[in-house]
């Protein structure tokens, strides 16, 4: 049986992880660092979290749909694209980075 993926819109997601922590199956991982914000003029100095790395591993996903109702910014959607078949663990796993390439 083929699925459809989920697609990340890598400039609107803020790295909150809800979405990581609302998967029955933990099949998100979501890697980011936080940066100062240039110019703030408040006593104490705001930072904002930047993704790294975005995956998911289709091998453990069951396209609940979870990760996708969570998101309070809408950055998670399905895609038209289907999961490709492999026989390797490792291709099963899709990865956003910086460059928002999976």
């Amino acid at each position: 049986m083929r699925h459809s993926t989920i697609n990340l819109d890598v400039d609107a997601c803020t790295s909150c992880m809800i979405c990581a922590r609302e998967c029955p199956a933990w099949c998100i991982t979501i890697d980011a660092h936080h940066e100062a914000v240039p110019d703030c003029d408040v006593r104490r100095p705001r930072t904002v979290a930047v993704l790294d790395e975005f995956a998911i591993d289709w091998g453990l996903c069951m396209y609940c749909g979870m990760c996708i109702e969570s998101c309070p910014f809408d950055v998670l959607s399905w895609s038209d694209k289907c999961v490709p078949e492999s026989s390797s663990r490792t291709d099963l796993v899709s990865a956003w980075g910086l460059d928002g390439d999976r």
